[in-house]
């Protein structure tokens, strides 16, 4: 049968894209859905990062039926920044056919070619840095807000002549199988706040949530701004990460470092309410919510989202500081912590986890292709009289 790519256009089609991963997962019991009711809202201009972007949702069909789907955009905050004409996928789903993906990826190379791109990179999903087709660790479920997916995604990119530009990497530490922090830390830190008495760690105040989101906004800002493929973070989507967060929110998770009083650095991390998600199919209404209010303070899987600290703190070992108060208040718990994503070329963070006694368990990988505009030309011509 022939793939039939259509540009989603209408509710139904919109309903298809949203909902095909359902389908393509049933019976994977490493798959998380997402909520359904946020998801709905991804793909639309009520995504910030959609809002100030163009962009394409494609579904393929093979006899009508849903049988893959892909979402290329440009994010003009992107290139602006860098001076570029890079276009990004994300959301890829396909059956297991190449096919569908070579119609998938040609449709938006093809639509991004038109919008005056020269280069296409992804998986950049638009939701919260979900970045990366899943390369290693297939035999892991994917925690909240992470992306997730069957191998034969990368054998697809790779026959397509897309190639890494980077790889991110997820290290966990699991106190069911006996991680503890190494001794000679506990050394460090005491030592370090004898001689520095101005420094302070605290957990994050949820009577004063507004203030310590911004001083994290603003840390970020500063601190990760020379971080591959970072842009500006703006308060709306400071807001928007708010709002997604403030319900799953753990004062033992999120710590923030100051010296006399003002912070300088921060921890930022979650419960993985993808267990739960799982178990509730991803559908808050009309239930879903009462059962994750009442198991999400029992979960035992965290996830590490952020770790940042002002550039002239850096090298002093507050990251260190700050990674170990979180994980001293969640211990008692018998978690496992995921501590995602890190660049493959951050030296020193993958240098401190490790000596910290994390391992890494997950890599995600990042693509690029270079787009020519002759295939746009030859595209364009297919079917005309010379």
């Amino acid at each position: 049968m022939a793939v039939k790519i259509e540009k989603v256009q209408t509710r139904k089609a919109l309903r298809e894209f949203i909902y095909f991963p359902e389908k393509l997962y049933r019976g994977d019991p490493l798959w998380s859905p997402p909520i359904w009711m946020e998801e709905r809202q991804t793909f639309t201009t009520w995504n910030l990062v959609l809002a100030r972007s163009d962009y394409a949702l494609f579904l393929a069909r093979e006899n009508g039926e849903v049988v893959g789907r892909v979402l290329a955009y440009v994010d003009h905050n992107f290139n602006d920044y860098y001076h570029s004409k890079i276009g990004l996928f994300g959301s890829f789903e396909s059956v297991r056919r190449p096919e569908v993906a070579g119609a998938l990826f040609a449709e938006s190379e093809h639509w991004l070619i038109g919008q005056g791109m020269d280069t296409i990179r992804g998986p950049i999903n638009p939701v919260a840095e979900c970045w990366g087709s899943l390369y290693r660790g297939f035999e892991k479920a994917a925690t909240f807000m992470m992306p997730y997916n069957p191998s034969y995604y990368n054998e697809y990119l790779d026959g397509l002549g897309y190639q890494k530009v980077k790889d991110l990497l997820a290290f966990e530490a699991d106190t069911r199988q006996g991680y503890q922090i190494p001794e000679r830390f506990i050394r460090f830190r005491e030592k370090l706040l004898a001689r520095r008495p101005n420094i302070r760690i605290r957990r994050i105040d949820m009577k004063h949530l507004t203030r310590d989101a911004e001083a994290i906004w603003r840390i970020s800002n500063q601190a990760i701004r020379d971080n591959w493929g970072w842009v500006p973070y703006n308060k709306d989507e400071l807001k928007s990460t708010i709002k997604k967060l403030k319900p799953i929110a753990d004062p033992d998770a999120t710590w923030m470092v100051e010296d006399a009083g003002q912070p300088v650095g921060f921890c930022l991390g979650f419960p993985d309410i993808n267990i739960i998600l799982r178990q509730i199919r991803g559908r808050i209404l009309p239930f879903g919510f009462i059962t994750l209010v009442r198991k999400r303070k029992r979960l035992q899987d965290f996830r590490l989202f952020g770790l940042a600290v002002l550039p002239e703190y850096q090298s002093q070992g507050l990251d260190v500081l700050l990674y170990m108060s979180l994980f001293e208040a969640l211990a008692p718990r018998g978690i496992r912590l995921e501590a995602s994503y890190v660049l493959e070329d951050n030296s020193s963070m993958i240098n401190a986890l490790q000596k910290l006694g994390l391992e890494i368990t997950k890599t995600y990988r990042v693509y690029e292709k270079a787009l020519s505009a002759d295939r746009h030309i030859d595209r364009s011509m297919k079917g005309k009289k010379p």
